[in-house]
């Protein structure tokens, strides 16, 4: 594990391949947040990530839990701690992705 200062935000980023800051998977706040985001701009025309038949008849939240849960989003979180250190975590390091709710 290292650290690694910026000057400009005075904050410090924790460099590691294992997740060390927060539980090493994805909170129901992380989630709520990507799942939103996600079916936002699906609402709003982004094309679908993945193959999916018979995408017309299901909400756009259904189609973002969905790629969430096959973990094809190209998203990071971004966990950060108040002293100021924060970890950047891909989503497809994080455990209990495939966990979430059956649809």
């Amino acid at each position: 594990m290292t650290l690694k200062s910026n000057k400009e935000t005075e904050s410090l980023e924790i460099i590691s391949k294992k997740v060390k800051v927060g539980p090493d998977r994805l909170t129901r706040f992380e989630r709520a947040r990507i799942v939103g985001a996600r079916a936002l701009q699906l609402s709003m025309g982004a094309p679908i990530l993945f193959r999916i038949e018979e995408y017309e008849n299901k909400s756009p939240l259904v189609i973002a839990e969905m790629e969430l849960r096959t973990k094809v989003l190209p998203l990071s979180i971004r966990r950060e701690q108040p002293n100021k250190t924060y970890q950047i975590i891909p989503l497809q390091k994080l455990r209990d992705i495939q966990a979430l709710r059956e649809l």
